[in-house]
């Protein structure tokens, strides 16, 4: 299967199943699921979680609780701007100068409580939180198509930001697990050079860690982009190669 052919299943899956929640549809998003909050629980359990001071994090619904916890535990938070529409691509949520914890890190308020920052100002990164439409077991991930996930990701590595070493997690329902134990796709996931692995995957039910072989990014697969792909994002435009 191609990759949206699996993005499909899994979309359908989690709708049909009842297992999708708002927003609605769970279709071309990366989806909302029931068990999210027991899915952040479980990654707060982990090492890597507990070692953690400072956590980027995407600004998908599913992963709104992880934000909400990691806020909680004293750990700054940075969520991309939208499509990365701005130079200054990250909010910046510390809770030390937060009035309302629980409403900061939700998409629709983020803009009305954090420092709106360019990368260069995020520090290092001590973990990656990813959103996924479909995930495999040994790290494989399949965002919803648009690509913004790998390339903040992008971003932060070629500063040097994060690295090889910076552990990157994903919380999901079991249906979204590719060939998993409730997984609705039996098949393997296509690879691309600029998709960053997945080091844990959490469900509400489990933690893995996938021990993954898939290589990490080095930085912005420049050759992959077009002109006006960059063009269009000024944080990728402002450093493009000579």
């Amino acid at each position: 299967m191609d990759k949206q052919t699996i993005r499909e299943t899994v979309w359908d899956a989690l709708e049909e199943g009842g297992i999708a929640r708002f927003p609605f549809p769970p279709h071309d998003r990366i989806p909302n699921f029931e068990g999210a909050s027991e899915a952040a629980q479980r990654l707060t359990e982990t090492a890597v979680w507990d070692a953690a001071e400072t956590v980027k994090a995407n600004p998908d619904s599913p992963q709104l609780p992880v934000r909400r916890a990691a806020l909680r535990a004293g750990k700054t938070v940075y969520m991309a701007v939208p499509r990365l529409r701005d130079e200054q691509c990250f909010y910046e949520l510390d809770p030390a100068e937060l009035d309302d914890i629980e409403a900061a890190p939700a998409v629709s308020n983020v803009a009305d409580h954090a420092r709106q920052v360019g990368p260069e100002a995020v520090g290092s990164v001590d973990l990656v939180v990813s959103g996924s439409v479909a995930v495999t077991e040994d790290g494989a991930r399949i965002g919803k198509g648009e690509g913004y996930s790998d390339l903040e990701y992008a971003v932060l590595r070629e500063l040097g930001l994060v690295d090889e070493t910076t552990p990157v997690v994903t919380t999901v329902h079991e249906l979204q697990i590719v060939g998993g134990l409730e997984g609705v796709v039996d098949t393997t996931v296509p690879v691309d050079d600029h998709d960053v692995p997945m080091d844990w995957v959490v469900t509400p039910e489990r933690t893995v860690e996938t021990a993954t072989t898939h290589t990490t990014p080095a930085g912005v697969d420049w050759g992959a982009l077009s002109t006006e792909r960059i063009d269009e994002i000024p944080v990728l435009s402002a450093r493009r190669p000579d």
